[in-house]
């Protein structure tokens, strides 16, 4: 898919635009290694990502049942990829080539790239670099590292010679380690021992900053992996060439039934990278990073107007967003400096006294997009921090986004309602979300407009007791509501929430959490959250009459 919301297609057409020829291999077949030979033997080597979403994510729901579909295949049919596609295709490319480098990148690279628990298998596995045979890891955004690997092996470096590349991670033995590193529990250690896995978690989490983090070893089962410091992010300039390469913003031609994937963004417009807002359960802050950097109104615009002149545009921009929708910046003048801090949250549970809430570029880009001819309107519909959007002063841009941005309905995330649960998540207290609500609901009413909000929630987060989701089932029900969806919380590679999960313990101050593990307690929990549902009646009662509620 021809798209810049596709990570391949923004490294291909980016590869193409620096001179070299890109063959773009989609999900081969993975019986053997014959699709790999398709184009001939690369002159310099393989770039391999795993797909848009991690395959194991794609393939199976949060109780592991298998998902029949899948929206980044053709026609949306399941089964295109193997699991695990990032260590597959590297292993084929490694059998179909054997000298040819693999620079192994993407999404499901970036978050296995030191040892991690795999809740599909409930063990801890080692780096994804052991296991798949790569000779480099790309993580987190790669266009720069990317750029300057081909430069090298291009010009004859062999790949093993490229180590000090920021944003990767390469294998190596205690000899040729670097001068200068920190050291967290080996592969063995922290598959036997989760204190020493909760530890280098911290250490991991810690020294993802662009600013101040450090280089990081981790021994492997023989050897040592090592994570260089993090790449810097793209800056204004290089963040609009990127979304200005010859896009076609299409599907290929040879998928007749399409590719559902594609019918969401295919009119959003990405304006913004990178999050401060800290949640724990995503994954952004180690792959992204918490540094915001953002296109240009003058960008951003240009995309827009290109829209336009798009077959099938019917004058809707569907999203002007990102991680975050509302972040054009960093948090702080102080995070330019001196990198996150590492001992608190931006927002949470307190707003930073140093952040720097301010919407009015966000403001101004929507203005001047309303204006564009051929837009008939202008959402936003990916991810807003009300948290932060009530720390600016200047209410222009929420009355703008009410009267103007949205389509019926405002998505947006309190996750709970217990405070204690809203820590271990990352998240504001509750009392954030409800002051939220009650100025929604007036601008609206100043607005006459019928909007409505709708609340992401999630069940057995680490942290959370039956009781704690007995009380968010009163919330909802005192106030009538009954979410059609409630996420289950999916203990994916890369958070601080996965740690918990495996470990029952916080990595930030090592104490210890609950953790709902039983099938049974998380149906529960997950019921209590749509207690209206007549077919959850059963396990709503026995939640009840469990936690002496009846």
């Amino acid at each position: 898919v021809d798209h810049p919301s596709f990570g391949t297609a923004i490294i291909s057409r980016l590869l193409e635009a620096e001179g070299y020829k890109i063959g773009v291999l989609a999900q081969p077949r993975y019986t053997d290694c014959e699709d790999f030979k398709r184009f001939g033997k690369p002159k310099y080597g393989f770039f391999i990502g795993g797909g848009n979403v991690d395959s194991m994510v794609s393939h199976y729901s949060v109780a592991k049942i298998p998902r029949a579909e899948d929206e980044y295949s053709p026609g949306g049919k399941g089964g295109a990829r193997p699991d695990r596609s990032a260590t597959v295709y590297t292993r084929l490319a490694k059998q179909a080539y054997p000298d040819l480098p693999v620079i192994l990148g993407g999404l499901e690279a970036s978050l296995r790239r030191f040892a991690h628990y795999d809740y599909w298998l409930d063990t801890v596995l080692p780096s994804i670099a052991e296991d798949s045979g790569a000779d480099i890891i790309s993580f987190g955004m790669g266009e720069h590292q990317t750029v300057e690997i081909a430069r090298r092996l291009a010009a004859g470096e062999p790949v093993e010679s490229i180590t000090d590349v920021d944003g990767t991670c390469y294998m190596t033995d205690f000899d040729h380690l670097p001068e200068r590193y920190v050291e967290c529990a080996g592969f063995k250690k922290v598959a036997s021992d989760k204190t020493a896995y909760a530890k280098a978690c911290r250490i991991q989490m810690d020294n993802q900053d662009v600013v101040s983090g450090q280089v990081i070893v981790q021994k492997q089962s023989e050897k040592y992996l090592v994570q260089n410091i993090p790449a810097k992010p793209l800056v204004r300039g290089e963040l609009d060439k990127v979304y200005a390469l010859p896009y076609t913003r299409q599907v290929h031609p040879m998928y007749k039934n399409g590719m559902p994937a594609i019918e969401e963004v295919q009119f959003s417009i990405t304006h913004n990278r990178g999050c401060f807002g800290g949640c724990n359960f995503c994954a952004l802050a180690f792959h992204q990073g918490r540094m915001v950097t953002s296109r240009s109104i003058e960008s951003v615009l240009e995309e827009a107007e290109l829209l336009t002149r798009e077959p099938g545009f019917k004058g809707y921009i569907h999203d002007v967003g990102g991680p975050s929708a509302n972040f054009r910046h960093t948090s702080c003048q102080k995070q330019k400096r001196c990198g996150m801090c590492k001992n608190r949250s931006c927002l949470a549970p307190e707003p930073c006294p140093n952040l720097d809430a301010d919407h009015s570029e966000y403001t101004e880009l929507l203005r001047r997009m309303r204006e564009i001819p051929g837009i008939k309107r202008v959402f936003v519909r990916s991810g807003i921090r009300y948290d932060y959007m009530l720390q600016d002063k200047d209410r222009s841009f929420f009355k703008e986004l009410v009267k103007y941005h949205i389509s019926g309905q405002l998505k947006v995330a309190p996750e709970h309602c217990v405070s204690s649960v809203l820590d271990y998540m990352g998240k504001p207290h509750f009392d954030v979300f409800l002051k939220f609500w009650r100025q929604y609901q007036k601008l609206n009413e100043e607005c006459g407009t019928e909007q409505y909000l709708v609340p992401y929630l999630m069940s057995s987060h680490p942290g959370c007791t039956l009781s704690d989701a007995v009380e968010l089932a009163e919330f909802l029900h005192k106030n009538g509501r009954t979410p059609e969806q409630v996420q289950d919380f999916y203990p994916t590679p890369g958070t601080l929430s996965t740690c918990m999960y495996y470990t029952g313990i916080d990595p930030r101050d090592m104490s210890e959490v609950y953790v709902a593990r039983d099938p049974k307690e998380k149906a529960m929990q997950r019921a209590l959250l749509q207690w209206s549902r007549p077919e959850k009646r059963a396990l709503v009662v026995e939640a009840l009459e469990e936690t002496g509620r009846t």
